[in-house]
């Protein structure tokens, strides 16, 4: 496994894979690996012939009271996971080489941008469509991986890529849980004992509420009143919100039909944590 630092050293190498005819995968992570992002790597490595990973904080989808400083990181675990699972480059740039003093650009994806976590993290992801159209422009995969649990940031990913006709294939892969049901997320590690317990709420409401679903409920605010009920019978869990989209344009619908989106938002402690789920409706 290599580790690069440089743009001009990863292009120069995908250049000598391409003119191979080697197909491409990428995986774009924030690092502090875990077994979800490791689905997504083992994706790539079945259906292409070289993977590569990225791993980079980036500042620009990061709000000025959020995370950014303190969000987890741990590079050498994550080189010896990346290598353990047959990653074939792991692209580490700072935050120099893709900011560059003079930086002025960016990629902003609109209307689907305002919804869901869009409304209390307005800037969010102007930050992550930016890096991402960089990444694709570096890598330029034929394939690049997202997990399910960031359902809001696929979609928006989808829309620039075929709205600027960028020539990779995007694949949204399941979402990893723990064994008590908690979506797996690096920020689950700043959840206290206590807060990691309550957490647990967030996946048990959006399961039952599909069994209310599959029973035939299809109003949509009685599914979303129950999950909020559900959501608070633990005291110290916050809501920022609770919706049910159309999962895939996530515009509001008003009786459940078709592929819908269950999405939510909840902190606990400081800590706020998504997950969500798609529910074929009938």
């Amino acid at each position: 496994m290599r580790v690069v630092e440089k743009i001009a050293e990863i292009k120069s190498i995908v250049r000598s894979q391409k003119r191979t005819e080697k197909t491409i995968g990428f995986v774009p992570t924030m690092g502090y690996l875990h077994e979800g992002h490791m689905s997504l790597v083992e994706t790539s490595l079945r259906h292409n012939d070289y993977t590569i990973m990225s791993i980079f904080v980036n500042p620009t989808q990061f709000g000025p009271n959020e995370d950014f400083e303190r969000y987890p990181r741990d590079l050498d675990g994550d080189l010896k996971k990346a290598e353990l699972a047959g990653v074939d480059i792991v692209f580490i740039p700072t935050k120099e080489e893709i900011y560059p003093k003079g930086y002025k650009t960016y990629v902003n994806v609109e209307g689907i941008t305002n919804l869901l976590c869009g409304k209390s993290r307005p800037d969010h992801f102007r930050g992550v469509t930016t890096i991402v159209n960089k990444l694709f422009n570096i890598v330029e995969p034929d394939k690049a991986y997202f997990g399910q649990k960031d359902a809001q940031q696929v979609a928006v990913i989808r829309k620039m890529t075929s709205d600027l006709n960028l020539n990779v294939e995007i694949v949204t892969c399941p979402t990893i849980r723990e064994d008590d049901g908690l979506a797996m997320s690096s920020r689950n590690a700043y959840l206290s004992e206590k807060d990691r317990l309550s957490a647990t709420i967030l996946s048990k409401s959006l399961f039952e509420a599909k069994e209310l679903i599959n029973k035939g409920e299809r109003n949509r605010e009685k599914i979303i009143d129950f999950i909020i009920q559900r959501i608070n019978t633990e005291k110290d869990a916050i809501i920022d919100y609770v919706d049910a989209v159309d999962g895939d344009s996530l515009e509001q619908i008003d009786f459940l039909k078709g592929n819908v989106l269950l999405a939510l938002a909840v902190k606990f402690g400081q800590t706020r944590l998504i997950d969500n789920m798609i529910i074929a409706c009938e």
